[in-house]
């Protein structure tokens, strides 16, 4: 039996639906998924398996114009994830056209000798016509040797695309057992459900100052396990927002997170949350360190 297996990087501008993406193909949530832009910040490995074929799917954070430590960790995070990578996947929002960000990565993809394909998103939601006009635009910036056109969502053109990945990855073992799905550790992946709560049910710019840190992970006798999780906030002003009046926000949060952990670890959670409010956090190496990212 000859097996394949390969890394394969998803970029592009924010909320172009990489994460969705990466759900969809490996049938599995990996990588949280809001309606705002930049919700994935670090680096996210979802492992399909299709046929005889691993595809090591490289989940990245939007790539757009740095401002904080935070922000240049996340954009080197993006970039790091195409370097060892056999394909590059730039997908692109079909309904923002050519924006001025798609257009730098996409000549910044033109640089490099990586093998790239060219994925519309959301073709659900735009007129062939349109299509057709935004792929001629982009391979005008970059060579892509393959065009796909796919909803994420709706999952309509993404098993030709899954079996175009399958096909592609070089001969080679395994690089990790075929029934795992991700190499994120637990602990990250409990904050990361949290952190999607507080994107789902907050506003303006209360998601983007906060970061999430598991602070204690917990097994419990009967199989259960107790996750204690704590909310950074860079203002007084956002941890009243997040606890909420009588503490509903920070219930809330609570409940619908411990809800979707349960489905994805399989088991009964407790989970308990703190909001905690350290200035500056998005400057800190620690902190960044702690969620996956390093600022270089």
């Amino acid at each position: 039996m000859t097996t394949r297996c390969g890394y394969v990087a998803i970029v592009g501008a924010p909320n172009a639906g990489k994460s969705t993406l990466l759900n969809r193909l490996t049938g599995a949530k990996l990588s949280i998924v809001t309606p705002k832009a930049q919700t994935t910040r670090s680096r996210v490995l979802g492992i399909m398996m299709r046929g005889e074929s691993q595809v090591l799917l490289v989940d990245t954070p939007g790539i757009f114009r740095p401002r904080r430590s935070l922000d240049r960790a996340m954009v080197a995070a993006a970039w790091a994830g195409t370097r060892d990578a056999e394909l590059v996947l730039l997908l692109v929002d079909a309904r923002a056209r050519v924006t001025d960000e798609t257009r730098a990565i996409a000549g910044k993809l033109a640089e490099t000798d990586r093998r790239c394909w060219l994925v519309l998103n959301k073709i659900d939601l735009v007129a062939p016509p349109t299509l057709l006009s935004l792929t001629a635009t982009l391979t005008e910036l970059a060579r892509f040797d393959e065009t796909f056109m796919i909803s994420a969502a709706t999952g309509d053109g993404v098993d030709r695309l899954s079996a175009a990945l399958a096909a592609a990855m070089p001969e080679g073992p395994y690089l990790y057992p075929d029934e795992d799905l991700t190499d994120l550790p637990e602990r990250l992946l409990a904050a990361e459900v949290v952190r999607e709560q507080v994107f789902v049910q907050t506003q303006d710019e209360v998601p983007y100052a906060t970061t999430v840190e598991t602070e204690r992970w917990q097994e419990r006798k009967d199989g259960s396990v107790r996750i204690d999780a704590t909310i950074y906030v860079l203002r007084s002003g956002q941890k009243a927002i997040l606890i909420g009046e009588h503490g509903a926000r920070i219930k809330a949060i609570g409940a619908r997170a411990r809800a979707e952990l349960e489905t994805v670890l399989e088991r009964k959670v407790h989970l308990f949350l703190n909001v905690k409010q350290r200035s500056g956090w998005d400057e800190e190496a620690a902190r960044l360190r702690a969620i996956g990212l390093k600022d270089e």
